[in-house]
């Protein structure tokens, strides 16, 4: 089966840095899209980066210039390096793979980033 483990989440200061990892098992890695999303208490998942097979990003609009989406197809792993993290920041973040869009996303479990101000 389908599997997307997320690690590497924690409590830092504002201004620091963390990088999030998440391995996938049970899926061909190289040609899914992978993401990092992000769920706050009281709010609405929103897309933090999507990397697609032939490593094109997108950023949601206040990552750009603080995270960084890259993918290793060798190990199965996508990254997400957030720097310059603020309060705001706080938050579950998952992570997702997706094939195309006529086919359903696979979800990790998340991992809980907490930046203290």
């Amino acid at each position: 089966q389908v599997q997307l483990v997320e690690s590497g989440g924690g409590l830092v200061q504002s201004g620091g840095s963390l990088k999030l990892s998440c391995a996938a098992s049970g899926i061909d890695f190289s040609i899914h899209t992978m993401g990092w999303f992000r769920q706050a208490p009281g709010k609405q998942r929103e897309l933090v980066a999507l990397i697609n097979s032939l490593s094109k990003i997108n950023y949601g609009v206040s990552m750009r210039g603080r995270f960084t989406i890259s993918r290793d197809n060798a190990k199965n792993t996508v990254y997400l390096q957030m720097n310059s993290l603020k309060p705001e920041d706080t938050a579950v973040y998952y992570c997702n793979a997706r094939y195309d869009l006529s086919s359903p996303p696979y979800w990790g479990q998340g991992t809980q980033v907490t930046v203290s101000s």
